[in-house]
């Protein structure tokens, strides 16, 4: 398992679960459909690599570092 963080723009996961520290993120990427399973595709990262951008369930999603370190997920080939 990997985080958001460590992909780049095009690349493409899955969400595997959270991140012990992400509780407080939990219920919020739950209701923008950042389920475990869910395939996500890396379509921006800013300049100074916050926030990121990401498509998820055909909806473009932008997310701060800490939100994004919530996530755990699953480099796809």
């Amino acid at each position: 398992m990997s985080s958001i963080s460590e992909l780049k723009v095009g690349d493409r996961a899955t969400v595997a679960g959270y991140t012990e520290t992400g509780k407080g993120y939990r219920r919020k990427l739950l209701a923008m459909g950042l389920t475990p399973g869910a395939e996500i595709g890396i379509s921006r990262v800013a300049p100074m690599g916050d926030p990121v951008e990401i498509r998820v369930r055909g909806s473009s999603i932008s997310l701060r570092k800490e939100e994004a370190a919530a996530l755990n997920v699953e480099k796809l080939k």
